[in-house]
């Protein structure tokens, strides 16, 4: 295996050779598709940690806390929970992160070596899919503390009843409608407007975060009983011995959580200057803010018991409580956190799927339109109810993508490939009439064994096996593994 910590040096010939566009297809590229050039190469490894911090401090991953600690966790098994989860997905993210700084090359061109130029688009518009659910999500809860601000300010005059299909009051979709606006200018501006919103966001958004820590000490007079409340999952406790049954299905939602970013990271790596800035921002960058923000919630949230008399985690109503220009502050940090992690998580990724629908007419700013569009339609106000469940259902899809990228770089290709055959129709990686089905067989073999757990989760069965909910709980281990290794046997079988 190549050593992913090479210098730029090392791999820069590959990545910036000047590709001969008279022999490409002019249907399977654009301007946004072919490989990054040296003067691209502009992030170093603080540009990648501050992508990242800004990604990890938002509302959902506040969240997450709440729902390990609601299963019966104490606190730090929950912060343990989630930074487990985090090692483990830097892992892949790190993996697949390689092609991106070596080639210069985003996801959907990447994902056409193992599933060809045509097969390529199914898991682009999947994680794209993936995607536009999240993005409506960030979009819905950054409109909400935009609501909470101007009902504030204005004494109530936004407050109204629920609107006919939509399920909520006109003020609410004004102010969501108003947060989705402004994602349009940065989509506008392209992905270095993202990177200057994302570097000198990161240190607010972490000061802003010890900043709320350090009020909930102080007006708490320490973090309350929640921090020494012991685990549901202690003898003597009500779910006594049942610590395992939980951990591994939340451990496999967690891993969900930026299972996302995982194969779409080479849409920011090929923008890094060496292996050493994509490997060092990411490890940097993604575990240790993640448990750090997991920390801050639960600190938080068992101070508020003391403050208000209950438990308050989600932190649009605690910055509400929090009264005078606190609210003010508190809320535009929010937005300021929701923004960053929603372009660079859920707008970069569908923007690349759907310009790989047909590169030569949607191109990557077109692509975010479509996905905000998107975003809209799929009612994130009712998709946020389901997060959870949803986390570990998208999981049973993209653990198998990324399962058949790797084997087929790593092991099939050894992290060697021509990169002007990513844009032919008729080149190395074209399969059959530009499907590679040992990629798209691999995908589905990956996603069968958790299928049943799937449809009993969403509730269209009444329920699965033992065995089949056992491997559900394991959704994108078992997806990855049974897809890697399905790739590898149907490498030799299909493409003779």
């Amino acid at each position: 295996m190549t050593d992913i910590t090479s210098g730029y040096a090392a791999s820069k010939g590959a990545a910036h050779a000047q590709l001969d566009r008279a022999r490409l297809d002019p249907e399977l590229y654009n301007e946004d598709q072919l490989p990054t050039t040296a003067a691209e190469r502009t992030w170093n490894w603080l540009s990648i940690s501050a992508l990242w911090v800004g990604m990890v401090v938002c509302i959902p991953t506040y969240l997450l806390a709440s729902y390990l600690i609601g299963a019966g966790m104490s606190w730090d098994q929950a912060v343990l929970t989630i930074l487990a989860a985090n090692a483990i997905v830097l892992i892949p993210m790190v993996l697949v992160g390689h092609a991106g700084t070596k080639y210069g090359i985003p996801f959907p061109v990447l994902l056409r070596a193992s599933f060809g130029p045509v097969g390529a688009k199914i898991p682009a518009v999947a994680r794209g899919i993936v995607a536009c659910g999240w993005f409506g999500i960030q979009t819905w809860v950054g409109g909400s503390a935009i609501f909470v601000i101007v009902n504030k300010l204005t004494g109530g005059a936004l407050a109204g009843e629920a609107l006919p299909l939509l399920g909520i009051s006109l003020g609410e979709f004004v102010c969501f409608l108003a947060f989705w606006g402004l994602h349009l200018y940065f989509i506008k501006n392209g992905t270095e407007s993202i990177r200057w919103l994302e570097t000198y966001a990161a240190p607010f958004l972490l000061a802003m975060g010890l900043a709320l820590l350090a009020w909930a000490y102080s007006a708490a007079g320490g973090f309350g009983e929640m921090l020494s409340t012991p685990s549901a999952f202690d003898v003597g406790q009500p779910k006594e011995g049942q610590f395992w049954a939980v951990f591994w299905p939340s451990l496999t939602g967690m891993i969900g959580y930026w299972a996302t970013l995982a194969l779409n990271i080479p849409d920011f790596t090929r923008h890094a200057r060496s292996q050493k800035d994509q490997l060092v921002g990411q490890m940097v960058g993604l575990p240790i803010p993640m448990a750090l923000f997991a920390f801050i919630a639960s600190a938080v949230t068992s101070a508020t018991v003391v403050i208000f008399g209950e438990a308050i985690w989600d932190p649009v109503q605690l910055s509400e409580r929090m009264g005078g220009s606190a609210v003010i502050i508190a809320l535009c940090a929010l937005i300021v956190a929701t923004l960053t992690t929603n372009l660079a998580a859920n707008v970069v990724a569908p923007a690349h799927g759907f310009a790989n629908l047909a590169p030569s007419k949607i191109n990557l700013k077109r692509g975010g339109y479509i996905t905000a569009a998107i975003g809209i339609a799929m009612f994130p106000w009712i998709l946020v109810n389901h997060i959870v469940g949803w986390l570990i259902a998208y999981s049973a899809l993209l653990g198998p993508i990324a399962g058949v990228m790797l084997a087929d770089y790593y092991l099939l290709r050894r992290t060697r490939l021509e990169v002007a055959d990513l844009f032919k129709s008729n080149g190395i990686y074209a399969g059959h009439n530009g499907t590679n089905w040992a990629g798209v067989l691999a995908l589905v073999i990956g996603i069968l064994p958790n299928l049943p757990g799937f449809l009993a989760g969403v509730g269209l069965t009444d329920g699965t096996s033992p065995f089949f909910a056992m491997i559900y709980t394991y959704a994108w281990f078992v997806g990855l593994f049974v897809a890697g290794a399905a790739y590898l046997l149907l490498s030799k079988m299909v493409n003779r």
